[in-house]
C-alpha cells in the first residue's frame, strides 16, 4: 500500500508519528510525507503530491478531499483522517466514490470525556487558586470556599461519544444524571441511572451543566441569553465543544455578574485575545483547547488507525470507520 501524510511538518506530526510508530510504518506500505512545515496543507499541494497513494492520511487543517482532488488521486481507496470530527476534510463525492472513510475519533471522544471530568474537578475545587496560594508562600486562601462533584446534579446536553464517555466516568460519583438529547434510548438512559430532561430543565435545575453539542448550522448560537440567565446561582457551567454554540455576549455578561462558574476550554477567538475579558474573572477556570486527545494519545490514534487499514486489507470489520450519515452529522 502507498500512504500520503499531508500533516505537514510540526510537532503535532513529531506526536502521531512518534519513534514508535516510525519503527512499525514497514509493515504497512511505503509513506509519503507533506514535506511542508505546519501542521496544514493547501489543495493545490494535496493535488500536486497525492500522486498513485491508496491511503490518504490527513491532520489538522487539511483541505477537503473533493471532486478536485479525487481526479487526482484515482488510486485512492481509504481516507484515514488522525483528528475526530472529519466534517471539514470529506465530502459526498469521497463517499461516492467508495473510499473508507477512517478515523481517531473514539480515542478523541474518550480523552475530552476525561478532559471534561479533570476540568469539572479542578473548577469545583478551586484547584488553580489553592495552588497559587501556596506557590506564593501562602496557605489556604480566604474566602475558603470548595465544591465537590459527589451528589451533585449533572446535566449533559446532547450524547454523542464524548458524553457517552462522559456518563460512564460520573457512575462513581454518584450523581443525578439528566441527558437532554434525542437520539438517546430509554434502555441507555436505565443503564446509567439518568433521566431524560429538556435543555431548558437542565439550564434552570443542574449543579452542573455539561455541554457535549456537535457544531452545526442547526446549532449555531443554541445557548441563548435565555438559557445563560436560567442558570441557577453557584452553578458551574462547562464547555470543551464548541465556543460558537454559545451566545458570545449573553455569556460576557452573565458571568461577569459573578453568579455562576465557568470551566472552558474553548473560545470565539483562538488563541483568546490578551486583553479578553474572560482571563480576568475569578469565576472562570480556563485552558487553551487542549481536551484531547492528550498528547500521549496520538501516537495510538495512528497505531488505531493503521491497525484498522490492515483489518480492512484482510476482510475484517474497521473499528474507526466514519459512514457519511455519522459524518455530516460531526462538528465542523
Amino acid at each position: 500500500m502507498k500512504y500520503f501524510v499531508a500533516f505537514g511538518d510540526c510537532p503535532a506530526r513529531k506526536g502521531f508519528f512518534s519513534p514508535r510508530v516510525m519503527a512499525a510504518l514497514e509493515q504497512y506500505g511505503t509513506f509519503t510525507f507533506n514535506p511542508a512545515p505546519g501542521q496544514g496543507m493547501e489543495k493545490a499541494a494535496l493535488i500536486e503530491q497525492i500522486g498513485d497513494a491508496q491511503v490518504l492520511m490527513t491532520g489538522w487543517d487539511s483541505p477537503r478531499v473533493d471532486a478536485d482532488v479525487l481526479r487526482a488521486a484515482p488510486r485512492l481507496k481509504i481516507h484515514a483522517h488522525m483528528g475526530g470530527s472529519v466534517a471539514n476534510v470529506v465530502s459526498k463525492e469521497e463517499y461516492d466514490r467508495g473510499i473508507l472513510v477512517l478515523s481517531g475519533n473514539d480515542l478523541f471522544a474518550q480523552s475530552v470525556a476525561e478532559g471534561c471530568l479533570c476540568y469539572t474537578l479542578n473548577a469545583l475545587r478551586r484547584v488553580d487558586i489553592y495552588r497559587d496560594s501556596v506557590r506564593a508562600g501562602g496557605w489556604t486562601p480566604e474566602p475558603h470556599r470548595t465544591q465537590g462533584l459527589v451528589g451533585k446534579k449533572v446535566g449533559l446536553v446532547s450524547y454523542g461519544a464524548i458524553a457517552a464517555y462522559y456518563a460512564g466516568m460520573l457512575q462513581g460519583f454518584g450523581v443525578d444524571l439528566r441527558i437532554a438529547s434525542r437520539s438517546i434510548s430509554e434502555e441507555e438512559l436505565r443503564r446509567l441511572g439518568a433521566k431524560r430532561a429538556s435543555v431548558e430543565e437542565i439550564f434552570a435545575e443542574c449543579d452542573i451543566i455539561s455541554l457535549h453539542t456537535a457544531l452545526n448550522g442547526h446549532t449555531e448560537g443554541m445557548i441563548t441569553r435565555e438559557l445563560l440567565h436560567s442558570i441557577r446561582d453557584g452553578a458551574l457551567f462547562v464547555n470543551t465543544a464548541r465556543a460558537a454554540l454559545v451566545d458570545r455576549q449573553a455569556l460576557y455578561e452573565e458571568l461577569q455578574t459573578g453568579r455562576f462558574s465557568a470551566a472552558l476550554d474553548v473560545y470565539h477567538t483562538e488563541p483568546l485575545p490578551a486583553e479578553d475579558v474572560l482571563r480576568r474573572l475569578p469565576n472562570v477556570w480556563m485552558m487553551p483547547h487542549v481536551a484531547g486527545p492528550t498528547t500521549d494519545l496520538r501516537q495510538e490514534v495512528t497505531l488505531r488507525l493503521l491497525a484498522d487499514i490492515r483489518a480492512w486489507q484482510e476482510g475484517r470489520p474497521c473499528r474507526c470507520r466514519i459512514p457519511y450519515e455519522y459524518a455530516a452529522r460531526m462538528t465542523r
